[in-house]
C-alpha cells in the first residue's frame, strides 16, 4: 500500500469534468483545480492557482490533463483473473458449466486471493476506483475469506458481495454462519471494502432459505444486494417484480440486477419507483449471446459493468464505448428500416460517461461516488491529454469516451490516496504479486485445459433447448477459417 499521503493535494491546471448539482448532466472547468483534503474533495476552482490552501498542500501539475471521477464497475467476478484468455470464444452454456461451478476443484484459497488481488490492481490501473464484485468463489470458508481479504488488501473501493449458493461440502447454513462471523471480525482500517450479499436462488430455492437470506440482509443492515437477472429463454428470472414480492426492493438497501436482459415495462416502472438499478455488461452480453434487447429503454436506471473478468479487460472505457455504439446502431437500424436517413445521433458521449461513473455510484446508493463535487469521495482519475491518442482534443468527455485508453491514465486516487502515480501502481510489493499470480495462473490454466470439455445437451437450466449459430466465413474454400485456440503451454 502507498505511504500516508499529505493531508491535502491540489490537482492544478487540468480540465475537470464535473457533475452539476441539480441535474444528471455534466459541465467542464478548463484550467481549473481540484483540492483533496483527507478522503474528500474539498474544493473545485476555475483557476489553476487558488489562494488560501491548507498548509502543507502538495501541488500536482495537471496542465494539459483531463481530471475525471473514478469509474464504477457494477458487476464483476474478479477471482477468475487467473483463467484469462481461456474463454475467448465461449458461450453462456459453456461458461456456466466451466466457470464458476467447474472451478471449485481447481482453486485453492491462494488462487482465489491472488486472482482477486491482481484483478483489482488491474482495475485500479485502468481508473476503476469502485467495484461491485459478485463473489461466487464460495466453495469453502478458506476460499471465501481469501476473496474478501484480497479486496481489503487491494486499496480499491470494493463492494464484496458474498454469493450464497449451498453445496454438499459447504451448505447454506454454514455459509450464513461464516458470513456473520466475517462481518463481525472484518478489519476496517480505511473502510474501503464493504460486505454485501449476492443471491440467485429467488426462483428455485426453498422458501425457508429465501426468508433466511432476507433476514440476514436485515440483521446485518446489508447496504447492497445483487442478483443475476436474465429472463426470457435464459431462465434465471430474478426480476424486480419477483424481488418486490419478497419485500426487498422498496427498502434502504440498494439492489443491482445484473444484465436484466428480460426486463419489461413492469420491471422498469418498479425500478423507477424504488430507485433501483440494472447493471449492463455490454461486452459480455454480446460475447456470450445473451444480448440486451431493452436496456436502452431504461438507461435512467442503468449503470455499466465488466462481468466475466477472465475474458475481458477491466477498464470501463471499453464498456462505455461498446454500449454507446451498440445503442446508436440499434436506434439507427430502427430509422433505416423505415427507409429514412437519420439526421440526429440518438445517444451522446455524455450519457455513456455518466453511465460509467455517476450512475454506478447511484446504483450503490452512493451519490458521493462517480462524481467530482465538493464533499464527494476523492476518487479521481487523471488522463494525459498530450498522449499520442489524445492529441488535439477539445471536448474532454469525447476524448475520454472515444479516444482514451488505459495507457493514457497517469494518476488514480481512491479516498484521496494515490493508487497509481506517474503511470505506475503504488501498491507495495507489486512485483511479488505478479510472481505469485503467474504461478497460480500457470497451474490453473494447465488444469483447465486438461479438463474435458463439458457436454452441452438437453436444455439450458431445464428450460430452452440448444441451437447453433451460423458461423461467418473469412476464408475462401471449405470451412470458415475459424481457427483454433492457442491455450497449450510449451
Amino acid at each position: 500500500m502507498s505511504a500516508t499521503p499529505p493531508s491535502s493535494v491540489l490537482l492544478s491546471g487540468g480540465t475537470i469534468i464535473v457533475c452539476t448539482e441539480d441535474a444528471d448532466s455534466l459541465d467542464v472547468i478548463r484550467d481549473g483545480a481540484v483540492l483533496v483534503t483527507g478522503d474528500r474533495i474539498a474544493g473545485i476552482y476555475d483557476t489553476a492557482h487558488p489562494s488560501n490552501l491548507p498548509a502543507g498542500t502538495e501541488v500536482v501539475d495537471c496542465t494539459n490533463k483531463i481530471i475525471t471521477p473514478g469509474f464504477v464497475d457494477t458487476h464483476r467476478h474478479g477471482w477468475q483473473t487467473g483463467l484469462k484468455t481461456l474463454a475467448s470464444n465461449t458461450t453462456m452454456p459453456d461458461y456456466v458449466n466451466r466457470y464458476p461451478y467447474g472451478s471449485a476443484a481447481l482453486y485453492t484459497a491462494e488462487d482465489v486471493y491472488i486472482g482477486q488481488l491482481a484483478g483489482l490492481l488491474e482495475a485500479l490501473n485502468a481508473g476503476v476506483t469502485t467495484t461491485l464484485d459478485h463473489a461466487h468463489h464460495i466453495w469453502s470458508k478458506e476460499t471465501t475469506k481469501a476473496g474478501l481479504q484480497a479486496s481489503i488488501d487491494s486499496g480499491a473501493r470494493v463492494y464484496w458481495n458474498h454469493a450464497f449458493t449451498g453445496t454438499p461440502t459447504y451448505p447454506f447454513s454454514e455459509q450464513v454462519a461464516n458470513f456473520k462471523e466475517m462481518a463481525r471480525t472484518m478489519p476496517k482500517p480505511d473502510k474501503l471494502t464493504t460486505m454485501g450479499v449476492a443471491y440467485d436462488g429467488w426462483t428455485f430455492a426453498p422458501a425457508e432459505e429465501i426468508q433466511e437470506l432476507i433476514g440476514l440482509t436485515k440483521e446485518l443492515k446489508i447496504p447492497v444486494l445483487t442478483t443475476h437477472y436474465l429472463g426470457g429463454p435464459w431462465m434465471a428470472d430474478n426480476s424486480p417484480e419477483l424481488l418486490h414480492r419478497h419485500g426487498v426492493l422498496d427498502t434502504d438497501m440498494a439492489v443491482v440486477f445484473s444484465h436484466a436482459t428480460g426486463i419489461n415495462t413492469t420491471d422498469s416502472l418498479l425500478l423507477r419507483e424504488t430507485n433501483q438499478y440494472i447493471s449492463i455488461t455490454p461486452e459480455s452480453e454480446m460475447h456470450c449471446g445473451i444480448n440486451h434487447p431493452n436496456g436502452h429503454l431504461i438507461q435512467d436506471q442503468a449503470a455499466l459493468g465488466v462481468d466475466i473478468f477472465l475474458t475481458f479487460s477491466t477498464d470501463m472505457l471499453t464498456q462505455a464505448r461498446i454500449w454507446l455504439q451498440r445503442t446508436r446502431a440499434r436506434m439507427f437500424d430502427q430509422t433505416l428500416k423505415k427507409w429514412l436517413i437519420p439526421v440526429n445521433n440518438p445517444m451522446s458521449v455524455n450519457q455513456a460517461f455518466l453511465m460509467a461513473t455517476r450512475h454506478g455510484g447511484l446504483a450503490l446508493r452512493r451519490p458521493d461516488l462517480g462524481v467530482i463535487r465538493v464533499g464527494a469521495k476523492a476518487d479521481l482519475v487523471v488522463f494525459d491529454g498530450r498522449s499520442p491518442g489524445m492529441l488535439g482534443w477539445v471536448d474532454p468527455v469525447a476524448a475520454v469516451i472515444l479516444h482514451a485508453n488505459v495507457g493514457d491514465i497517469e494518476h488514480v486516487l481512491v479516498d484521496g490516496r494515490f493508487r497509481k502515480r506517474d503511470r505506475k501502481l503504488t501498491f507495495e510489493g507489486y512485483g511479488a504479486v505478479v510472481d505469485r499470480f503467474l504461478a497460480s495462473a500457470a497451474k490453473l490454466q494447465k488444469a483447465a485445459v486438461e479438463t474435458p470439455d463439458p457436454v452441452i445437451e438437453g436444455r439450458f437450466w431445464g428450460g430452452c433447448g440448444y441451437g447453433r449459430a451460423d458461423e461467418v466465413n473469412i476464408s475462401r474454400g471449405p470451412g470458415t477459417g475459424y481457427g483454433k485456440q492457442f491455450v497449450h503451454r510449451h
